[in-house]
């Protein structure tokens, strides 16, 4: 599990929290723990304020979204996984835009909204999304793509997709970074507690090049992948003298990126001269 946070005036995702999950167990295992202490820290430094929790559809277990429930001042948009009833209820709308599709040759989609309660382990029913979906590519079939959302919000079923749900595009990008420019998944070791410590050195590695981002604010770096910041920050041939006082870095001349590097620097605490 990955957990990020999000500050609507700031562009930054924080990560807060990445834990293994232990052998083939569901994604919601620990997701309660992870979030019961971070609301009550947030709620904590900012009374009154009104939090949204976004998840994956691996996090949409029963005990999570009871969980969620009983918070206040927590709105929750989940994604939930399709089946059998859901495609049973939503198959109107898709009739409609398999029509739509056909005419006129391309993707076409509409957004409603049911309440929906499983049979066994919902103890209630909830406010269901959906976007009844056709996908069109020219020389292809139209694929039937439903999508469904759980969530306790009020307004409408497009604008909740379109502006809350599906808003997560750069937060996309961090996990990507933490997946193929951090390895993160790389846990091989045959223990857990040692494939765990790999994901929290990571992720304290990740959160170093965070800082790197924030330091260089306002300049082309500022929202670089981590790639990027490794081959040009880290990844440098430098002549290092050392002596009992100091540690000197000598750059070389054609460094392309000396003016950034020294800025860096200096933020992070080293002196010139």
């Amino acid at each position: 599990m990955v957990c990020f946070l999000t500050f609507n005036d700031e562009a930054e995702q924080y990560l807060v929290a990445a834990v293994l999950r232990p052998g083939n167990v569901s994604g919601s295992c620990g997701a309660i723990g992870i979030l019961r202490r971070l609301l009550r820290r947030l709620h904590s430094a900012f009374p009154g304020v009104l939090f949204r929790v976004r998840l994956d559809g691996g996090f949409a277990a029963p005990e999570v979204l009871e969980f969620l429930d009983r918070q206040p001042s927590v709105d929750y948009v989940v994604n939930l996984a399709s089946n059998a009833v859901l495609d049973r209820l939503v198959e109107p709308a898709m009739r409609a835009v398999r029509r739509w599709s056909r005419e006129s040759s391309q993707t076409e989609h509409v957004y409603g909204e049911f309440r929906y309660k499983t049979q066994k382990t919902w103890k209630y029913a909830r406010r269901i999304l959906y976007k009844a979906e056709v996908t069109w590519h020219p020389n292809r079939d139209a694929k039937d793509n439903p999508r469904f959302v759980v969530t306790n919000m009020k307004q409408s079923p497009r604008w909740l997709y379109e502006k809350v749900y599906c808003q997560r595009g750069d937060l996309e990008n961090r996990i990507k970074e933490l997946h193929y420019g951090m390895e993160i998944g790389r846990t091989s070791c045959t223990s857990f507690w040692a494939n765990q410590f790999r994901v929290l050195m990571t992720a304290a590695a990740y959160v170093l090049m965070q800082e790197l981002r924030l330091r260089l604010a306002r300049t082309e770096c500022a929202r670089a992948q981590v790639s990027m910041l490794r081959q040009r920050f880290l990844k440098l041939g430098v002549q290092v003298v050392a002596t009992v006082r100091r540690v000197v870095l000598h750059l070389p001349q054609a460094f392309p990126y000396r003016d950034r590097f020294h800025r860096l620097a200096l933020s992070l605490g080293a002196q010139t001269g």
